[in-house]
């Protein structure tokens, strides 16, 4: 692997949807190593997953990790909650922002980062209905901007 080459593993496409995305961080995941091994094969969901501060430290609560089928009795429950490797800085600075109104943490995106299980958490804000709207009306415009282009440079 060369340097800073990342395996995406999951991403999480409906908090881009459902929210806009102000700062992100990358964080560690304390995982077991039959979840590292189920991670690898890309056995993972993040759609329901949701992070929260707890006593100074941050978890991942509902990340599904299937469990690893030659595991046997060393896979955890897949559902479990992990905890997250960031600087108490960090975590501070995450907690804050999210008990402002309107604010939360959602993990964006699950990958290896130079061998090691990382996760890219968002401060996210919430959006509403018209700005959901906007989005896909932009996203609608631009995918018929390329078409148009497309068409006329094969004339």
């Amino acid at each position: 692997m060369r340097k800073n080459e990342r395996k995406l593993i999951a991403n999480n496409k409906k908090a881009y949807h459902d929210y806009f995305i102000e700062e992100t961080y990358e964080a560690g995941i304390a995982l077991a190593g039959t979840e590292v091994k189920s991670l690898r094969m890309g056995q993972c969901s993040i759609k329901e997953a949701y992070v929260g501060v707890k006593d100074g430290e941050m978890f991942i609560y509902h990340m599904h990790i299937n469990p690893y089928e030659k595991g046997n009795i060393f896979n955890k429950d897949p559902l479990r909650t992990r905890k997250l490797l960031l600087h108490k800085s960090e975590i501070r600075k995450l907690a804050n922002a999210a008990a402002a109104d309107g604010y939360t943490i959602m993990p964006l995106s699950v990958y290896f980062s130079n061998g090691l299980a990382k996760v890219e958490i968002g401060l996210a804000r919430g959006k509403k209905l018209y700005d959901k709207r906007d989005d896909i009306a932009k996203k609608d415009q631009k995918r018929e901007a390329e078409r148009e282009f497309k068409l006329r440079n094969l004339k």
